[in-house]
């Protein structure tokens, strides 16, 4: 379980530094398709990651 906490710690700097980042002003059709395009693209990336988990424990792989 010491790779949880290793997680959860990686997972805080990461949140801190986007706390950091100046606030964007303007946000343009461009922008907005990118960031929805990096959201749907980091939740199929996440699911993927997750079935390879569940198949590996599983001894299906």
């Amino acid at each position: 379980m010491a790779f949880l906490g290793n997680t959860s710690k990686l997972f805080l700097v990461l949140i801190s530094l986007v706390l950091m980042l100046p606030v964007v002003e303007a946000l343009d059709a461009g922008d907005a398709i990118a960031l929805l395009l990096g959201i749907v693209l980091t939740i199929i990336g996440f699911c993927a990651c997750l079935g390879l988990y569940a198949r590996k424990r599983n001894g299906q792989l």
